[in-house]
């Protein structure tokens, strides 16, 4: 939001509290009421872990969210773009690397079946009745602000909590420390989110192309803190079905290139959260 303001749009985004995205014909009023020229659908429940605890609500509150915005937008602004932000996730393990659109979708968790469902849906409403739908599919991103179901913000908070608490070392826990993943800040993906929405309807990955693994993150969170890093396994952290490595291809969202290297990622995270602590 603060991006698209900083350009002069006019953004509106409701919260929870006032609308409901699982309410079909709240969700059409909203849009009626708009009349936008772009809508962002970024919200769903994106965590894999609780996928697995809970398929059928991943899938249906993912699914039924962006049926009500493609409808809603059909019925009520049918000429806005719509930007549905999806998933790296829905490619599953690679054939080759790095991974570009054309790649088949191969999701191996609940939440990236979601994923993968939402973005066939979007392509079937661009399809059938015209809209522009622009499908991001976006590989693992972080940055500030970031909550601690994913690894850069457990990892960030970790060390965070601890220079609160004054120790001298922490023991960082993590699952799997060697899978690799495409990291881009979340800052370059808003930007990225920005840019895209003005394109061809299709499927864009915004993804960095680099890859890191947990060791290598552990190594750049050494240099941001005084505290001595341990580092343990930690059984309940390492994913079913994990892929090991991941890495992707954003050519055809031309016009865009991620900024931020990843050690500032990883540096401003923690900054966040000793803020946030304090």
């Amino acid at each position: 939001m603060a991006h698209l303001r900083s350009g002069g749009e006019e953004v509106t985004a409701p919260p929870r509290s006032t609308l409901d995205l699982g309410d079909a014909q709240a969700v059409r009023g909203a849009v009626a009421a708009l009349r936008p020229t772009a809508v962002f659908h970024l919200a769903a429940q994106a965590s894999v872990p609780a996928s697995w605890d809970d398929p059928g609500a991943t899938l249906s509150a993912n699914l039924a969210t962006t049926l009500n915005v493609l409808e809603a937008v059909r019925l009520e602004a049918p000429n806005a773009a719509v930007l549905l932000a999806g998933s790296g996730e829905v490619y599953g393990p690679p054939d080759r690397l790095p991974v570009d659109e054309d790649a088949p979708l191969r999701p191996q968790n609940p939440y990236a079946v979601s994923k993968a469902a939402c973005d066939l849906l979007g392509a079937q409403y661009a399809d059938a009745h015209g809209l522009t739908v622009v499908r991001t599919r976006a590989f693992n991103h972080a940055g500030p602000g970031q909550a601690d179901l994913y690894v850069v913000g457990a990892l960030t908070r970790q060390v965070a909590e601890a220079e609160a608490e004054k120790l001298a070392e922490v023991v960082v826990r993590t699952g799997n420390a060697d899978s690799r993943r495409d990291f881009t800040d979340v800052r370059d993906v808003v930007r990225a989110y920005a840019h895209a929405i003005f394109l061809e309807p299709g499927p864009y990955n915004v993804c960095s192309g680099r890859t890191a693994s947990v060791r290598d993150l552990l190594q750049m969170l050494d240099a941001t803190t005084p505290l001595t890093l341990h580092h343990e396994i930690d059984p309940a952290r390492v994913r079913a079905h994990d892929v090991p490595e991941i890495r992707g291809s954003a050519a055809r969202l031309s016009g865009w290139t991620p900024e931020i290297a990843l050690e500032r990622t990883v540096g401003d995270a923690v900054e966040w959260w000793r803020t946030a602590l304090r």
